[in-house]
Formats: structure tokens, sequence, C-alpha cells
């Protein structure tokens, strides 16, 4: 399922980072990496704020979209 989709303050474990090359790098680049965990903290003004690598990051749904847990 997307991450959007993930239940707020549950880790998931990410499967895949779709998108083009541009957005996967940026995306790895963060911490999205397959394999690695991730937790949602909160959605706010369309933004999904995620907790990954130690490190809180803000990603559009639309980019949020794209990464599969």
């Amino acid at each position: 399922m997307p991450l959007i989709y993930a239940q707020t303050g549950s880790p998931v474990i990410i499967k895949k980072v779709g998108g083009n090359t541009e957005t996967k790098k940026f995306l790895e680049k963060l911490g999205f990496v397959t394999g690695s965990t991730v937790t949602v903290v909160n959605e706010v003004q369309g933004n999904i704020i995620v907790n990954v690598k130690d490190s809180r990051v803000a990603v559009s749904k639309e980019v949020a979209g794209k990464i599969i847990v």
C-alpha cells in the first residue's frame, strides 16, 4: 500500500520507491530506501510528516503515494 494510507504512529517498512529517476534519488537521499522503517507522524496541509532515520521529513501526498510500504 502507498505510504499515504499508513496508520499514524505505526512503523512500516518500505518495500518499493516509485517515480522517475530524479524522484527516486531525492527520496533516497532523505532516507527512503527499500527495507528501511518509517513512521507517519502527522498530516498537515496536504503534506505527510514522517520519521525516517531519526529525522522528521515532510513529503507531499503525491510523493508519499510513490512510496510503497
